[in-house]
């Protein structure tokens, strides 16, 4: 049960405030000045805080300033009788969640509580997240700026604490392993070990041996017992990397091994437990593989318990820059070099790429630039792409909505002969507006009649 701060030095709005959160199930704690206010925070468990903005001669965002300095990322609704645009941005640009007017609308202050609720449950899940993973596997890389990034971690959040299988989707360096590691980290079973294979560069002859182990004497060469990669996973993880490349002639007894939680390695006649978590990756849709019989169905469904899926780069812009500064950082400290940040141009670049290697790509071009650039600032010159990876063509957007005008009215002007009321009537516009279209698109009807 969420516990709510209310303070307003009007004991009616207090008791009327009170009753509404209380029919919604919240605690609540009322108070009329700044001075109880921040009694009520040092002491008890509070989610958040509903202030008004005049408090006798005291100000509503002062008193919100000195509650963050006891919890930073605490939520606050700031409540005011008097609504002006410059108090409105005055509260958010201080750090208020929202800002709303009395007399308020319950339905609309229930909405707002609610929605502050949830953004702070999620922001605080992806901090300690966050907080968890960064040190051991740089999870300041991985950048959530995007709803849909943001989605997957949410997602992500709720995977680590449970431990049914995962399969990991998405193309090649859009960090399905750094995904992994952080759901291991993330999980009870962080102290245990973390085994990673990449299924594409075992050896088919080997990989029954590699996974499952070899007892001594199984065949020449077979000298001592080795350990196969499951049996090293113990009760930890264990992370298939590119698992639509597993040999068929392995998958039957992977799937045993899943089914039963037990294995042979080979050449053994006793069965070794097997208690780790598996997470999959893979880069193709492996629905596809198990139509083309590339692989088994039943294994397909035993691994994709939880499936997550990672989003292209292409798809997520808005964090290029960000991570961009992020592989800057690194790279420039590594290199002990003074670059300090890419031209406007440079990034420009960055963020209007096609990006088909990913992440992965990103942070090779990043490297490249930081160990070549002679100045502090890297040009755009030096932000160089494969051949196929040219940066996308795109338009401003006056430009690019100009250009579908014109190509509109080319076709209606076609479509009708350069009749330029039917055009008009097709395009749901008056004559006169439509001439004016057209003039600006630089088109003219008797080409169109010439046609005939």
């Amino acid at each position: 049960m969420k516990t709510i701060l209310i303070v307003d030095d009007d004991p009616a709005i207090l008791k009327v405030l009170k009753m509404r959160l209380e029919l919604e199930s919240y605690l609540v704690i009322d108070v009329e000045n700044s001075l109880d206010a921040v009694t009520a925070m040092e002491t008890h468990p509070v989610d958040m805080a509903i202030i008004d903005y005049q408090l006798g001669n005291e100000n509503g965002i002062d008193l919100m300033e000195r509650l963050k300095q006891i919890r930073p990322n605490f939520p606050v609704i700031i409540l005011t009788a008097h609504g002006t645009i410059e108090k409105a941005v005055q509260a958010i640009q201080k750090g208020a969640t929202t800002y709303l007017t009395k007399p308020f609308d319950d339905t609309e202050l229930i909405h707002h509580v609610r929605l502050s609720l949830e953004k702070n449950r999620l922001t605080e899940e992806i901090r300690s997240l966050k907080q968890m993973l960064q040190d051991k596997f740089g999870f300041e890389n991985i950048i959530a700026k995007d709803e849909e990034m943001i989605s997957v971690l949410k997602e992500v959040v709720q995977a680590s604490k449970i431990d049914s299988n995962i399969l990991l989707e998405g193309e090649s360096g859009t960090g399905k392993e750094l995904m992994a590691k952080s759901i291991h980290v993330a999980s009870d079973r962080k102290d245990e070990p973390f085994i990673a294979i990449n299924c594409a560069a075992i050896p088919e002859s080997l990989f029954e041996s590699e996974l499952f182990g070899v007892r001594k004497g199984a065949f020449t060469g077979a000298d001592t017992d080795k350990k196969g990669f499951l049996e090293k996973a113990g009760t930890g993880t264990f992370f298939f990397d590119e698992i639509s490349e597993i040999p068929t002639s392995i998958q039957a007894k992977l799937l045993r091994a899943l089914q039963e939680n037990e294995f042979y390695p080979l050449g053994g006649k006793q069965k070794i437990k097997f208690k780790a978590r598996i997470i999959a990756a893979t880069n193709k849709h492996l629905e596809d593989e198990v139509k083309r019989k590339n692989f088994r169905e039943d294994l397909y469904y035993r691994i994709r318990v939880i499936p997550i899926t990672l989003p292209p780069l292409r798809n997520r812009r808005a964090c290029i820059p960000l991570l961009a500064h992020s592989f800057l950082t690194h790279f420039k400290q590594e290199m002990n070099k003074s670059v300090t940040h890419f031209s406007d141009a440079a990034m420009k670049k960055l963020c209007q790429a096609k990006w088909p290697g990913n992440i992965r790509e990103l942070k090779n071009v990043v490297e490249y630039c930081v160990a070549m650039s002679q100045t502090p600032i890297i040009p755009a010159d030096l932000v160089m792409f494969g051949k196929e990876e040219s940066p996308a063509d795109f338009k401003p957007f006056k430009e690019a909505k100009l250009e579908f005008e014109k190509n509109y009215i080319h076709q209606l002007l076609s479509l009708t002969h350069g009749n330029v009321s039917q055009a008009a009537k097709l395009a749901g516009k008056y004559r006169a507006d439509f001439y004016d279209q057209m003039k600006k698109c630089g088109l003219n009807a008797e080409d169109f009649r010439k046609e005939m």
